[in-house]
């Protein structure tokens, strides 16, 4: 998808379902479009809604015929696996269009608050690109978290290291399209379209709510601590919450409701979502978060 400006000015990449069971990206950037057509003052945006169809058709995070995460296949190769001759075909089209920034549409834990997740820096990224990305990533107005490992084969890494600007959002839920998360990724692509005045300037900027002792602030993720035990898990607390150090967030019992054990924060931060299933065992995560 694309649309251009008569009048010369920055260009801008979306893309979306790069994992086939992570839908809601391919509805923001439909409406994106609807939108954009008319109110476009500058420049180019240019969208890939769909980049893992097989994914998709088969509500599968993997493309199904040959197992692999297409978002651990780039830049690709054009002689390839079927994964890597896709991802190749995507990243040299972006590359070739000279982007000022791609946004990279994703979707996170079914109970989860948006955010933006900016790469872990190698040796080969360039300073003032990166710092670049770390300011589109405040720009979103969603909670900023640094990436806590590398990850080399992902859309967002390769593109910092061919000095592309480049950002993770993660948008809520997989599975369906739901219409709060949607609207909250819209507002964050217009606060950047905005911010590149390649749209008139905004009447109110969308910011997430945090409070004032975490606004601005670029955190670090984590899904520490993890359960010791078997069980069912009891939420204490919910995605969007701030939490203290010390502080219970969920309980696990047993199938006959006796407490098998108290999880408690071991930093200070913002929970982001909790795991999708009731159930854990030792050694998983049961909670994600930003933390400071």
């Amino acid at each position: 998808m694309s649309v251009t400006s008569e009048k010369t000015g920055p260009v801008v990449w979306l893309t979306a379902c790069v994992h086939g069971d992570e839908v809601v990206g391919m509805a923001i950037i439909h409406e994106v479009f609807k939108q954009i057509r008319s109110n476009l003052l500058c420049g180019s945006v240019y969208a890939f809604p769909l980049m893992n169809p097989i994914g998709l058709e088969t509500t599968s995070r993997k493309i199904t015929m040959s197992r692999e995460d297409l978002n651990r296949s780039f830049p690709g190769k054009p002689s390839g696996t079927l994964g890597e001759r896709i991802a190749n075909r995507i990243f040299s089209t972006i590359i070739s269009t000279s982007p000022d920034l791609v946004l990279d549409l994703h979707s996170d834990w079914k109970q989860s608050i948006p955010y933006t997740i900016l790469d872990k820096r190698s040796s080969n990224m360039d300073k003032k690109i990166y710092d670049t990305a770390r300011k589109f990533s405040k720009e979103t107005g969603f909670v900023s978290l640094l990436e806590n490992e590398t990850l080399n084969d992902s859309l967002s890494h390769n593109l910092l290291e061919n000095n592309i600007p480049a950002l993770t959002l993660e948008l809520g839920e997989p599975y369906v399209i739901n219409e709060e998360n949607v609207s909250l990724g819209l507002n964050a692509i217009w606060n950047i379209l905005s911010s590149l005045k390649m749209i008139s300037p905004l009447k109110e900027r969308f910011v997430y709510p945090v409070s004032k002792k975490y606004k601005g602030k670029l955190f670090k993720y984590s899904d520490q601590p993890y359960s010791s035990k078997s069980g069912i898990i009891r939420f204490l607390a919910k995605a969007g919450d701030e939490i203290n150090q010390g502080q219970p967030f969920a309980k696990v019992v047993n199938a006959f409701g006796k407490h098998q054990e108290t999880v408690r924060a071991i930093n200070d931060g913002i929970v982001l979502g909790h795991s999708d299933s009731s159930v854990v065992f030792p050694g998983m995560p049961i909670m994600a978060f930003g933390i400071s």
